[in-house]
């Protein structure tokens, strides 16, 4: 078995030694599985994701021009904005009508600031969910963002502008419901709220408030689409993928080549998160019928048997494929799915499979199962062996 798992390495490591990578071969390994070891993972994807080019003498160039680029995001929509906040309390002559937080402008910067933060706060919020049961999110990384944790800068960070803005919005809250006496606005029953999570020392960050800035960036950088439930989802499991990676300066440097192949996934699923597309050929429910279409021809009796106990895709496969199954599994093996997802060229066609793979091996249940137990099963997907899964998956393809 050792030698199995070496050769197999050793096949990435010929495929990513050329000087040109074949994008052929390398997702042909990358569909059965990449290896957890040597940073192999975080390199493929970042192929895979077209972050690298095919060329590898262009790796580095690109690198260091993409992570700089990030952080001149960092600089202009985290750091500017919190050092305005910063400034107005300091010296308020220079505060023109232009800039005062009450202008009624819809373009004034202080407009934007208060806008921001509404999406700020439901990033927040499910950002702060992130694997409840892997410590990994709540604990600090190794590379705090030096730009923004200089403990030289007055400037308010995004953490600091969550607590304020969710202070604000508490003592508001309840003044109108006519309580008088606001207690100490943290000390409230809100679920969710920041006493649920020890706040690590000034200094240091955890996991999750990186997973935040990303998300925040990108819902400034995307007006059309913002910030949507769920994109926590599946920006998780690449961040982690390239934190935890045994390369430093691939770790060090996860949070900006997270961002950016983050940035190029969402672009081939984000038509998923846009409401007006839902009934357009790229939209999501033209993605689930087909889930059905795929299934009855693979499995007619399973078929007729959800369409006649009325389990519509949209009650399951919603969830499925828009977030490329990251909610029905554990993370490793979330991670494992993505390798065959990534690597498929028909971008996310074999997702089609896999749902349909996921239906076929509980049919004996499904066919037993009155509506409430099948949808019991669909919602929470019995079966934890997911290269089981894959593997069916990869015979409903190959029997097309």
């Amino acid at each position: 078995l050792k030698s199995l798992y070496q050769n197999r390495i050793a096949e990435f490591q010929d495929v990513l030694g050329e000087p040109k990578i074949i994008l052929h071969k390398l997702r042909e390994l990358c569909f059965s599985g990449i290896p957890f070891d040597g940073g192999l993972r975080c390199l493929c994807w970042k192929i895979l994701l077209n972050y690298l080019p095919e060329e590898k003498a262009l790796w580095s160039t690109l690198l260091k021009k993409q992570r700089e680029l990030y952080s001149q995001f960092l600089k202009e929509m985290i750091i500017q904005p919190g050092i305005a906040k910063a400034n107005l309390g300091v010296s308020r002559e220079d505060v023109t009508l232009e800039d005062h937080p009450l202008n009624p402008n819809p373009d004034s910067r202080w407009n934007t600031y208060f806008k921001d933060n509404e999406v700020l706060l439901q990033i927040d919020k499910d950002v702060r969910r992130l694997y409840p049961d892997m410590a990994f999110f709540q604990r600090p990384t190794d590379y705090p963002c030096l730009l923004i944790l200089d403990p030289q800068n007055e400037f308010e960070t995004l953490r600091k502008r969550v607590e304020q803005t969710t202070l604000k919005s508490q003592t508001v809250a309840r003044n109108r419901s006519g309580v008088t006496n606001v207690s100490s606005p943290l000390k409230t029953s809100v679920p969710n709220s920041l006493s649920e999570y020890e706040v690590l020392p000034n200094g240091c960050e955890a996991h999750w408030e990186v997973v935040e800035r990303i998300l925040f960036i990108y819902a400034k950088l995307n007006p059309g689409i913002a910030y949507v439930q769920g994109m926590n989802e599946i920006v998780g499991p690449l961040y982690y993928t390239f934190a935890t990676d045994s390369n430093s300066d691939w770790k060090e440097h996860a949070e900006a080549d997270t961002f950016f192949c983050f940035t190029n996934l969402m672009a081939e699923i984000r038509d998923n998160f846009i409401k007006s597309l839902d009934d357009s050929q790229c939209g999501i429910t033209y993605k689930m019928e087909k889930v059905y279409s795929t299934l009855k021809e693979k499995d007619v009796e399973l078929y007729l048997k959800l369409q006649e106990q009325n389990i519509k895709p949209q009650f399951f496969a919603f969830r499925w494929l828009t977030l490329l199954l990251s909610q029905e599994f554990l993370l490793p093996d979330v991670i494992r799915i993505w390798d065959s997802l990534f690597a498929d060229d028909n971008r996310f066609d074999f997702l089609l499979l896999v749902c349909c793979a996921m239906l076929t091996l509980i049919r004996d249940q499904l066919l037993e199962g009155d509506f409430t137990l099948n949808m019991r099963l669909l919602q929470d997907y019995p079966i934890s062996d997911v290269h089981l899964i894959l593997k069916k998956a990869k015979e409903l393809q190959d029997s097309k």
